[in-house]
């Protein structure tokens, strides 16, 4: 059976990014690049709306010649009725992602979840990608957004051991990596099992030598705290964070059963803009509740925070959320062009943001329709024109042109 090929096909987020790294790291058999060169596709899915659900519904019937094996968020939501319905040959737990061998080589069909509440062990020390490497420090969420499945199929927040985080770091920056992506489904909650904290595990991240930029997934306003503040100002950390906004008006915040508020949130987005980072944050238009009013409201608001980069939703109910039981009264129309106007003034913001010319400092990451790309310390896209091979080095750029609202050029 180990002279099958195998196919890993991702959906979704950074951490299942991490999770199919980590199986192909520790699998024997031979993976490729392709569906057709594969015997075997390994499905690591998401789950997080219905279109998710409908994306890998789609996937899996344009791939139904192939043994399928279903595993990620959307095994935990829908695994088994595909299973019952022989849509997939095989579905499996996040927990049994590190017995990836295990689940490839049963020959019969199967379904098995495992434990939805497991801690890593494993750790991923070969990346293909030789220039940036993800690493996990948290599984699962505690908290209860309205519109949310990912505590269901996730499971409660817990840490990954330090120990093995930091020894993943260690292997990995020896072997020429130098920026690394901490990834996570709540990552703001690290250490609170474990009788630590994400500002101490960082300091000692900091620490390591060959270590050369730290860039950090999504983080809760309400877990943003002093002690997480004072690390700010070390140079290793990538001058762009990540903070889930979600809406800019109080009365939709409660309608999600989120824990910011805007005036606490707006104080700290300021606090952050003014130590020189590139803000970026989630934002959902369309969501019950979504008045014309509310939606003018938060827009107001949402001119008044220095946000530079933003992952823009239109809300899709999600089946087994609280917000799917919510009268459904935004039409899709009317949630398009919520989206585009938000769109663009963020756009905007970042363009301005841009024009202060500040020197940058890109990691090239590859080469593509004549340009080196790679992102610099705000994360935003730079494309460098060099007859040299730039790929996967570190460029320091004094003079550049911003060409368009998207990204600069040397």
């Amino acid at each position: 059976m180990k002279n099958s090929k195998v196919y890993f096909k991702t959906f979704g987020c950074r951490t299942n990014i991490y999770d199919t790294e980590l199986m192909q790291d520790i699998t024997k058999y031979q993976f490729v690049n392709s569906e057709e060169e594969a015997d075997i596709i390994v499905i690591n899915s998401c789950t997080v709306t219905n279109s998710a659900d409908s994306n890998l519904k789609n996937y899996i019937s344009k791939n139904k010649n192939k043994k399928l094996l279903l595993t990620g968020c959307a095994a935990h939501s829908i695994g088994e009725t595909l299973f019952k319905q022989n849509k997939v040959f095989g579905v499996f737990g996040h927990s049994n992602k590190e017995k990836i061998d295990e689940m490839l080589q049963k020959n019969t069909p199967f379904c098995e979840m495992g434990d939805l509440n497991f801690v890593n062990e494993n750790i991923v020390t070969d990346i293909s990608n030789r220039s940036r490497a993800f690493i996990k420090i948290q599984e699962g969420c505690d908290f209860e957004c309205a519109y949310c499945i990912i505590p269901a199929v996730r499971g409660s927040a817990r840490s990954m051991p330090e120990d093995k985080i930091i020894s993943q770091i260690k292997i990995l920056a020896s072997n020429g990596f130098g920026e690394f992506i901490l990834t996570g489904i709540n990552m703001g909650s690290y250490g609170k099992d474990t009788n630590t904290s994400l500002a101490k595990l960082l300091k000692k991240i900091f620490e390591i030598r060959g270590v050369k930029r730290v860039r950090l997934g999504s983080l809760e306003p309400s877990q943003i705290d002093e002690e997480f503040i004072e690390i700010l100002d070390n140079p290793l950390l990538e001058r762009h964070l990540h903070i889930a906004l979600q809406y800019a008006d109080d009365r939709m915040l409660r309608i999600m059963k989120r824990r910011n508020r805007v005036k606490s949130t707006l104080e700290l987005f300021e606090k952050l803009a003014n130590k020189g980072f590139a803000l970026g944050t989630d934002y959902i238009v369309g969501h019950p509740g979504e008045s014309e009013e509310i939606f003018n409201s938060g827009l107001e608001n949402l001119k008044r925070f220095p946000i530079t980069h933003i992952h823009l939703f239109r809300y899709s109910p999600r089946d087994g959320t609280h917000s799917a039981s919510l009268k459904q009264d935004v039409t899709g129309d009317i949630a398009k062009k919520r989206h585009k106007i938000v769109e663009e003034l963020i756009k905007e913001k970042n363009y301005n943001f841009r024009l202060q010319k500040q020197p940058l400092k890109v990691l090239v990451e590859n080469y593509k329709n004549g340009y080196y790309e790679g992102y610099d310390q705000f994360f935003n896209k730079i494309l460098i024109k060099s007859q040299n091979d730039l790929t996967h080095q570190w460029i320091n750029i004094d003079e550049y042109e911003i060409k368009d609202v998207n990204y600069a050029t040397k």
